[in-house]
Order: structure tokens, then sequence, then C-alpha cells
């Protein structure tokens, strides 16, 4: 979904935080189709230009109603974390921790066992490694942070000029 974050980035950050059934909203008006079937047809990365001009003015409507409800996607992404992460140093619960460890080492191994030939590839290992992979991805993100920053520094530097 980069590619989306690049045309829109309004609705790529609303759809990544706590008000995505808004982003949902606006992109299955704008392209056509029903709330359900956005998430299949932004990942096929198959829509026409009058698809993508769409999400375009999507964006610029979703950017006129975060303006008239004060509303900051990255910020409500990041305090919906912060939110997340103060839960789990108050409560000091074992538990998200544990999965944290379980789903390392599940991902881990598996990629171990398939390199050395343990485990033999099968399309159920994909499915198992892919989701495992995500779910790490989200668990490095909750405890080191995201890479939301560091995009918008790569986006602004791709837009840069260079100096003569």
């Amino acid at each position: 979904m980069d590619w989306l974050a690049q045309i829109a980035p309004t609705v790529a950050a609303a759809l990544g935080g706590p008000l995505a059934g808004m982003a949902v909203s606006a992109v299955s008006k704008a392209i056509g189709c029903s709330p359900e079937e956005v998430q299949n047809v932004i990942s096929s990365n198959k829509l026409d230009a009058t698809q993508v001009a769409a999400i375009q003015q999507a964006e610029l409507e979703l950017k006129k109603q975060a303006q008239e409800m004060n509303l900051n996607f990255a910020k409500l992404a990041n305090d919906d974390r912060k939110s997340a992460r103060d839960m789990q140093s108050i409560t000091r619960s074992y538990i998200p921790p544990a999965l944290a460890v379980g789903v390392t080492i599940g991902f881990f191994g598996i990629l171990f066992g398939l390199m050395y030939g343990q485990i033999q590839h099968a399309p159920q290992i994909d499915i198992m490694l892919g989701s495992l992979g995500t779910a790490w991805t989200g668990i490095i993100g909750f405890y080191f942070g995201s890479s939301a920053s560091s995009q918008n520094k790569d986006n602004l530097l791709h837009q840069s000029v260079p100096a003569q």
C-alpha cells in the first residue's frame, strides 16, 4: 500500500489508525465498491486512472472532514499506540510480552526450519509465516515505535530539490 500513501497520505494514515472506518467509507464511495471490498481493491493495485483520481478526490474530502473535526490522523495513531503502551506499563500484564516472545520464536523458528530443511515447504507454511511476519512487525512497532516518521522523512527527501 505504499502507492496509496504517495497519492493519498491522509487516507493511508486513517486506514492504519483508529478512524479506519471513516477512510474506508470515503474510499468505497469514491471508487464505487462496498466497504467490505475496499481492502481487496486497494491491495490489488489494479486501479484505473479514474479510480486513482477518485481516491485523490476522497483524500481532499477526508482532509476537509479532518479539519472540520480538528483531527490529526498521525497523532491519533500515535496516541492509540501510546495508550496501549501506557496500559501495559500500568497493568504489568504478562500476556503481551508472552505473545511477543511466542510470535518471535514461531516466526524465526519457521524461517530457520525452512532454510535448513527441517520444515517442508507447503502453502499452509506460507500462510503461517505471512501471518507471523505481520504480527512480528506489529510487535516491533509496539515495543520500538513505528516507522511513520521515517516514512515522512523519506517522502520529504524524495520531493526535495537537490542543492546546486
